[in-house]
């Protein structure tokens, strides 16, 4: 048996741990550098006992191996929810997708949608980039009220410099006759999107699908193990700690960039590639209320400057276990930061409080009910698919493979159209099924 070494322990370097065991190899070790595993998928439990998510995590997908190891994992500790997603605009809440819900605005912002769509009918218009194919898709009414500022505040990155190849069904695009029909009958229309209808775990927050990987893995698994070198012609990695690890194989869920920084020999070209990567981190501020919740809503989008938050959850909502007992609730707001945007890490939490406020989903007297104030710094928390990706993952990746290694994952893949909790968990089983059996990947193609 060939020495296999995964590193990482989130859903990617889980999800190829897992299927190292369900086929019975053992010659495998599993090394993560913080004390816990689930990576951006962990869940936290504060003083108060509130759980925090590193973000709004969901449970939902449409692949059948990853809802039935779901329901292997989880069993009955499941709860199921109809997606309740709304816009705060113009000082009121709309349902999500916008550009199927924008006849409940002021006329005026109606008109303007009306008019770019009308517009855009019949034109054949190129388009070069992200922000381009928005204007092409949406026209100027909902790119300026809802598709550009949103996108704007989540990638935080300039969305000229962003490819378009990525979207599939990442965006609602335009079906105008289900948008006249939304208008004329002045309806609702809610039920786009492949998370209409997801699950969340009844205890521990999303994190606890993931440590339920722990009976698979426990034997083979090693915390506390933060990369410092990895020598690809030798196989050998070493640790911070001054431990070093040999391999055969090697499996890694680390940010790409950091892996080839790692590796003690590259071509300049590869070290040149990696250096275009770009990616935004999260500023993920939890507020603890000690009051009954006033909505039903799951989360909300905030594309307007008033509000450092692109997203915030009613994370409450999503099961009654991750808050003290008694009368509480949880908001979890996400705001994006990069080597473009900065965003004060002191200044968050008050600010968030604000746009809370602003967006009337507290009121002033509501500060003195708030019992719990938490904070997560994520450095990776999206990969930009940036202009040239494709062709940088693709040299990078190639390089990689001749060497034995094979990167996956939401950042070792930097792919974030397969980068969701089921996407990533499949990317680790579909990697080692592709080393053990021969398999050709579905999920991830460089």
């Amino acid at each position: 048996m060939k020495r296999i070494v995964i590193l990482g322990a989130g859903p990617t370097g889980l999800g190829a741990a897992y299927q190292l065991n369900e086929l019975g190899y053992r010659n495998w070790s599993l090394y993560e550098k913080n004390d816990y595993i689930g990576g951006l998928s962990t869940s936290f439990i504060d003083a108060k006992g509130f759980t925090w998510d590193i973000g709004g995590h969901i449970i939902f997908s449409k692949i059948e191996r990853f809802n039935k190891l779901v329901d292997e994992l989880l069993g009955d500790d499941c709860l199921s929810h109809q997606r309740e997603s709304w816009i705060w605009l113009k000082d009121t809440f709309i349902r999500y997708p916008f550009q199927n819900n924008f006849h409940f605005l002021p006329r005026d912002i109606v008109l303007d949608c009306i008019s770019g769509l009308v517009k855009n009918l019949g034109h054949q218009n190129s388009y070069r980039n992200f922000e381009e194919w928005i204007h092409h898709q949406f026209g100027e009414g909902i790119a300026k009220y809802f598709m550009i500022p949103y996108n704007e505040k989540v990638w935080a990155t300039p969305l000229k410099m962003l490819g378009f190849n990525w979207i599939g069904d990442r965006v609602s695009v335009i079906d105008i006759n289900k948008i006249m029909r939304s208008i004329i009958y002045q309806s609702n229309d809610s039920d786009w999107g492949p998370n209409n209808t997801f699950r969340y775990p009844l205890y521990g927050g999303t994190g606890d699908l993931f440590n339920r990987f722990m009976p698979y893995i426990k034997d083979n698994l090693f915390l506390k193990k933060d990369v410092f070198k990895v020598d690809p012609q030798k196989k050998v990695i070493c640790f911070h700690d001054g431990e070093q690890a040999s391999y055969d194989i090697l499996i890694s869920t680390i940010p790409l960039n950091e892996l080839v920084n790692s590796l003690t020999e590259k071509p300049e070209a590869i070290t040149k590639a990696a250096e275009e990567l770009l990616w935004a981190g999260g500023l993920i501020v939890g507020i603890g209320i000690n009051k009954p919740c006033p909505s039903k809503k799951n989360w909300m989008y905030f594309p307007q400057g008033d509000s450092p938050f692109y997203r915030v959850t009613y994370l409450s909502n999503y099961s009654p276990n991750l808050t003290p007992a008694g009368d509480y609730f949880s908001f979890l707001a996400e705001t994006s930061y990069s080597k473009f945007k900065t965003v004060s890490k002191d200044a968050i939490i008050e600010e968030t409080i604000q746009g809370l406020i602003k967006s009337k989903l507290l009121d002033e007297e509501d500060r003195k009910k708030i019992v719990s104030t938490y904070l997560i710094d994520i450095k990776y928390s999206y990969p930009v698919p940036f202009m040239n990706r494709d062709n940088v993952l693709k040299l990078i990746q190639t390089y990689l493979r001749d060497n034995a290694i094979y990167s996956r994952g939401r950042f070792g893949g930097w792919k974030y159209e397969v980068g969701n909790m089921d996407h990533s968990v499949m990317q680790g089983i579909e990697v080692v099924d592709k080393i053990l059996l021969g398999k050709e990947e579905q999920i991830y193609s460089a």
